[in-house]
């Protein structure tokens, strides 16, 4: 085993040398047929464990945010109930009419696909796996960790401990597009913060107060045409180390949400944003809004894109979080200590993505 474990790492660090990603491996592919280096491939128990597991038909919620702004509403009370419901039972929905234009949509998915299908050359200055760096382009931050590499490539834009982006910092090919979208897209946070705040009867300012959109990190997702899907993954089973994770997908599909263990699919509606509860809102909602396992796998014919924004809190200087004391009752008692968003992350980092859940580090 351990020349078989030793064989892996050396397979692994050929392949992270490369600087040129999963994309990189298709583009070499002769005559065009891509070879999948078992580094890649999903350990059998793990193929197996996948179909004890059904398939559903169920859908995740879509809301509809048509009439969001009138304070008062009945409209607006209809809204935040079912923002309830979706963050109680399935942890995931999505929402339409959220304000961000449909060409600002289009434009972030283009600039993230641009990014990923120029020449290699030109991201090699990118390709980098230093924590400290706030721009970078890498295959699987869990590269080493993980049983199996994800058929994935992802630009990283992280904001967790330096909250200035200067717009020079990104690849000329994205730099527009990227600032565009992350302008639309705090204005449109506020707004969720505000509805998810109330359905957890508070009030519309409270989780604004605790500054759950200050860290944040944007990421451009590429998964290459994968010719085995069923054998690959392209995003490891996980739940999100954030508060609340905002995603943009393209018309590919390929994401899977496990609700009553069972995988539902998460189909793509043009212009919607998937909203996905994280660790950290479970954490604070004492246990009241979930953060569920989510997967994607690849499709054989066509490139995947998505681009998600992870909102994890403050982290610099440390911020203490933990349930919110309104929150906690007789009949659902305190489920967690408290914990800062730099131990919390530290933690989720250390380990594979496809690992137990986070929330395991701060259960009482």
């Amino acid at each position: 085993m351990e020349i078989l474990a030793d064989d892996r790492t050396k397979q692994l660090r050929a392949f992270d040398d490369t600087k040129a990603g999963v994309k990189g491996l298709v583009d070499a592919a002769v005559g065009g047929v891509v070879d999948i280096p078992n580094i890649f491939i999903r350990p059998p128990d793990e193929v197996a464990e996948d179909l004890e597991v059904s398939k559903t038909g169920l859908q995740i919620p879509v809301i509809d945010l048509h009439g969001v702004g009138d304070k008062g509403s009945l409209r607006r009370e209809n809204i935040i109930n079912e923002i309830k419901h979706a963050s109680e039972k399935w942890g995931f929905f999505q929402v339409g009419n959220h304000g961000i234009p449909t060409i600002v949509l289009e434009d972030i998915l283009k600039a993230v696909r641009g990014f990923h299908e120029q020449d290699v050359e030109m991201k090699k200055d990118y390709y980098s796996r230093d924590p400290e760096r706030m721009v970078k382009f890498n295959t699987n931050y869990d590269l080493y960790m993980s049983r199996a590499a994800n058929w994935r490539d992802t630009l990283i834009i992280d904001m967790l401990n330096n909250y200035h982006l200067d717009p020079q910092d990104l690849p000329s090919i994205c730099r527009e597009a990227t600032v565009n979208y992350l302008d639309h897209l705090m204005k449109f946070v506020d707004t969720l913060l505000e509805l998810l705040s109330e359905a957890l009867g508070l009030e519309p300012s409270y989780l604004k107060r605790l500054e759950c959109e200050k860290g944040k990190s944007l990421v451009g997702h590429y998964y290459p045409a994968c010719p085995k899907p069923d054998q690959t993954h392209g995003l490891n089973k996980h739940t999100d180390a954030s508060f609340i994770s905002l995603l943009l997908q393209d018309d590919i599909g390929g994401l899977q949400v496990l609700h009553q263990n069972q995988w539902a699919n998460v189909e793509p509606i043009p212009s919607a944003l998937v909203v996905n509860i994280g660790d950290l809102l479970q954490i604070i909602s004492n246990d009241k809004f979930k953060s569920v396992i989510h997967r994607a796998f690849g499709n054989v014919t066509r490139a995947r894109t998505s681009v998600a924004c992870f909102f994890h809190g403050v982290a610099t200087p440390p911020k203490t979080y933990g349930p919110i004391e309104k929150l906690i009752t007789k009949e659902r008692p305190q489920m967690y200590c408290e914990f800062t968003v730099k131990d919390y992350m530290m933690k989720f980092y250390s380990r594979g993505l496809d690992e137990k859940s986070g929330l395991n580090y701060v259960r009482i």
